[in-house]
């Protein structure tokens, strides 16, 4: 079947209510807020609306309710140009929601989340042929029975599939682990996981030769990827130093850049460099989803670092 879907999603899909402060409050004390702001978020939800905005086909197809979240969440989608035809509608169903503090004099940022009624992708849903028209799916932790049906049909069919995954959960995760043949993970993961001292080691730990690819991403540090152009030894691309202002959703970005330059058929270089072009942009504004780079913003950013 001829694709029709350049990224599919079926995942982590979140409103975001962003909370900025001067300082991150200590206890029994009162913070006055500088503003606060709600934004679409979550791992697929991010991931989508990047890959939409590099000029991409994508479709979310996981499972919502007819709350208030989840019509601001598919609202928010349909704007980006992410196609909700293929959402399954479950009563009682829910995005994430989570209050994230911004803590404006260090940078950083404390998430609290409720994932009370959310589902992600659904055991038995979309039908088959719908993740048959994807090129690349995107799976993550949120769902793992629908998300390892997914995952199987897709390399069933020799659909890459990209992995973003936080940390260790219950089974199938294993078996969907295993299945994820672009695997990206942040390095305190990817640490836990091999028992490295560093990204090289991880990236390197990681590899089995049945993967296409694993990258481990270190925020400012840059990543490390092994690829089969040189199976089981490591090399790293650099981060692009910018004036952070916001690093939520930055490690969606990354995954939603990758992925949709996998869809569009270049290498692994040139898809670790775009993806931490889309990242370095992202970080320097704030808020989730709104903070996401064009194509045209990336192509002028990594122009004027020669390429």
């Amino acid at each position: 079947m001829r694709a029709v879907i350049d990224v599919l999603g079926l995942g982590a899909v979140a409103v975001d209510d962003l909370i900025f402060l001067p300082a991150f409050p200590q206890p029994d004390t009162k913070v006055q807020i500088q503003k606060s702001e709600r934004f679409a978020g979550g791992l697929a939800g991010t991931a989508l609306v990047t890959a939409a905005r590099l000029g991409c086909r994508c479709a979310y197809a996981g499972a919502l309710g007819e709350d208030e979240h989840s019509r601001f969440i598919t609202e928010r989608l349909a704007a980006e140009g992410v196609e909700t035809a293929w959402i399954v509608r479950r009563q009682g169903a829910r995005p994430y929601r989570c209050t994230i503090l911004v803590d404006m004099s260090a940078r950083t940022r404390t998430i609290l989340e409720n994932n009370e009624g959310v589902i992600g992708a659904e055991d038995s849903l979309p039908e088959a042929s719908v993740i048959l028209s994807a090129r690349v799916l995107l799976v993550d932790h949120t769902g793992l029975a629908g998300m390892l049906r997914a995952a199987r049909i897709a390399r069933g069919a020799g659909i890459p599939v990209v992995g973003d995954f936080e940390r260790r959960h219950a089974a199938p995760f294993g078996e969907l682990f295993a299945l994820t043949d672009h695997l990206i993970l942040p390095i305190d993961f990817a640490r836990e996981l091999t028992k490295a001292s560093d990204g090289r080691g991880a990236a390197e730990g990681l590899w089995d030769g049945q993967r296409a690819a694993v990258v481990v991403t270190m925020g400012a540090e840059g990543s490390w990827y092994v690829s089969p152009l040189h199976p089981g030894t490591a090399f790293h691309q650099r981060a692009f130093p910018v004036e952070v202002a916001d690093t939520t959703g930055c490690g969606d970005v990354f995954h939603g850049a990758y992925a949709a330059c996998l869809s569009l058929g270049m290498g692994v270089v040139d898809r670790l460099r775009i993806a931490s072009a889309a990242a370095a942009i992202k970080a320097t504004r704030a808020g989730g989803q709104k903070g996401i780079p064009s194509l045209a913003e990336v192509r002028q950013f990594l122009q004027a670092r020669g390429g």
